[in-house]
């Protein structure tokens, strides 16, 4: 990466979207890196690679976003962090901010969305504070989901946690992605 350009990691598992988001911010003039795991981010970091701006998917496979994020946070604090998941949860966005993300997205979210995140350095004090009514099963889906968290995205564990089978647990996700 050279002196002086905005740098950029990705840190995505789905190899489509994020060649995708790649090509799209290197239009844009970053100089973009891409890690498809905490290890691979681990080894760029390692290598002594620092960045301005990363773009972290919460869920990597079986591993957590979170941990890149507290990485590139210990790595760099003035690194700006947009963290990017399928299904937002209140569990999740509350600790991806205290390990140092700056923003946390629910997807779809485009180029344009993650820039904006990245230059919002402030709070809304004028955000609607009436949303939108939680179902049961919204609140079922966000207590699973924090569960989840906690244990990494370990299935079994967070069953046995849950009080409920494996499986069951299984079912449930697949009606509803965690990506």
């Amino acid at each position: 990466m050279t002196a002086g350009s905005m740098r950029l990691v990705i840190v995505e598992d789905d190899p489509a979207f994020a060649r995708t988001l790649r090509r799209s911010f290197e239009r844009r003039d970053y100089e973009t890196a891409h890690a498809a795991s905490p290890d691979e981010l681990e080894a760029l970091l390692e290598g002594g690679l620092r960045f301005d701006f990363a773009v972290v998917d919460l869920k990597l496979g079986t591993a957590s976003g979170l941990s890149c994020v507290r990485m590139l946070h210990e790595a760099d604090a003035a690194t700006r962090i947009v963290v990017l998941t399928g299904f937002a949860s209140i569990a999740t966005a509350v600790e991806a901010i205290k390990l140092g993300a700056s923003h946390y997205l629910a997807k779809p979210a485009n180029t344009d969305d993650i820039e904006e995140a990245f230059g919002r350095t402030t709070g809304d004090p004028d955000v609607p504070l009436e949303g939108r009514k939680s179902t049961i099963k919204t609140v079922e889906w966000e207590y699973i989901h924090g569960v989840l968290a906690e244990c990494d995205f370990n299935i079994s564990e967070a069953a046995r946690r849950l009080g409920m089978h494996r499986r069951t647990l299984a079912r449930k996700l697949d009606k509803r992605q965690l990506r």
